[in-house]
């Protein structure tokens, strides 16, 4: 039994050795064209750096990784991609015509946008194809369509990413508007982004993701990495509203029109006496006779009067920000008794009242839109703290555990 025993342990140390001597691999490039893997692998292979491929993906050491970029990146490796407007270097000014020269410029424009939508570490592959219509005057106008074609990366491509696509290329080719450009999934084959896809749910996912962004850096800075645990939901307008709103208010009113009428009136009356052959001669008894009169002044005024009227008209299109609720859990501070015992406290009133006071800044918050900010300091679960562990012994030597259980079973 200890003669056994102890060739199971030279057996065991053995194996340790081996797979402790043996070079950790990481990934170095995944998705590459067939062509410009081969590349890639024979400039790996002339170094003479340990790899290996698993499939369309190329591991190395992980301790040569990223000189082995940088110095593959000199050498313009690896050649994902079609050229750019280097095409047009090539192109002579006396054996070229009109004809060669638009087809090697589209191609050119084809290739730079395809760089360009490379650059994002969410797409593995991509291809441009740009549509664009003969200038022949005698043929009608046509419009400017354009499709692209990507491999997105584990996790897929988000409808908003594929929709900021679709303004890359429409606003880097005149004419062409962001509606004519389409965005397939070259895995699935099926439209990333299209008009069915592109609801204000998902919308509303990306505005909450970039506001709990927001508000987590905002927090750091004040109760550090870790310590801040941000939740934020965005209920956004599904269907287009349009509101007419008329309002009255009884307790005013307003002058509409104004009617004044003024009349005057005047009477008179003569003496009484009788008549006779004087009263009809010029200087008889009617001249002497006492008469009396009568002048009277009436003013009318109408005023009309109409009650306070306000007339608004809005329209609300699917989108707009109907609600945003943000909830915040602050881890406590630990404070350190008599005793020498470190407890976790929660943070002062003030304290979360001046954070609150900031995470409404940073969101816009609007009382009458009905938004809520709910910040709370309890202390963390253990569990739950990550990335606070010392790196272990198993971490210091890179050797891979799974492994070694995989090879002893």
């Amino acid at each position: 039994m200890l003669i056994g025993g102890v060739a199971a342990l030279l057996v065991v140390l053995f194996i340790l050795t081996r797979i402790a001597s043996q070079p950790s691999y990481t990934l170095l490039y995944s998705g590459l064209d067939p062509a410009a893997a081969g590349e890639v692998v024979e400039a790996i292979s002339a170094r003479g750096v340990a790899h290996r491929v698993e499939g369309d993906s190329i591991w190395v050491d992980s301790a040569e990784r990223d000189s082995l970029r940088l110095s593959l990146a000199s050498e313009g490796l690896p050649a994902n991609g079609p050229e750019g407007y280097e095409l047009l270097d090539t192109l002579s000014g006396f054996g070229t015509t009109s004809q060669m020269f638009d087809a090697a410029y589209w191609r050119a424009k084809e290739g730079e946008l395809a760089r360009t939508i490379l650059t994002s570490p969410a797409i593995r592959a991509a291809r441009v194809h740009i549509a664009n219509p003969t200038s022949d005057p005698f043929q009608p106008v046509q419009e400017v369509t354009a499709s692209v074609a990507i491999r997105p990366a584990a996790g897929g491509l988000a409808p908003g990413h594929a929709q900021a696509l679709r303004y890359l290329v429409a606003s880097s080719v005149p004419g062409l508007s962001p509606e004519n450009v389409t965005v397939i999934d070259a895995d699935s084959g099926q439209i990333i982004g299209g008009a069915e896809q592109m609801t204000p749910a998902a919308d509303a996912t990306g505005r909450a993701a970039q506001l709990r962004q927001d508000i987590e850096r905002l927090l750091a800075a004040r109760v550090g990495p870790g310590n801040a645990v941000v939740q934020v939901a965005v209920e956004l307008e599904n269907a287009r509203e349009l509101v007419v709103e008329r309002v009255i208010d009884p307790t005013t009113r307003v002058v509409i029109a104004t009617d004044t009428e003024e009349m005057d009136l005047a009477t008179s009356a003569g003496a009484g006496s009788g008549v006779t052959v004087a009263s009809n001669l010029p200087e008889g008894d009617a001249a002497q006779g006492e008469g009396s009169s009568e002048t009277s002044t009436e003013t009318r005024e109408r005023i009309t009067y109409d009650l306070s009227e306000l007339q608004r008209e809005i329209e609300r299109e699917p989108g707009a920000i109907r609600r945003i609720s943000v909830a915040v859990l602050l881890n406590g501070v630990e404070a350190v008794g008599a005793d020498g015992s470190v407890t976790t406290e929660p943070r002062t009133d003030a304290e979360i009242e001046a954070l609150t006071a900031l995470v409404q800044s940073a969101i816009g918050f609007d009382e009458e839109r009905g938004d809520q900010v709910t910040i709370q300091s309890m202390a963390f679960d253990e569990a739950a703290i990550t990335g606070l562990a010392e790196p272990g012994f198993a971490d210091r030597l890179n050797i891979d555990i799974g492994r070694i259980i995989q090879t002893m079973l």
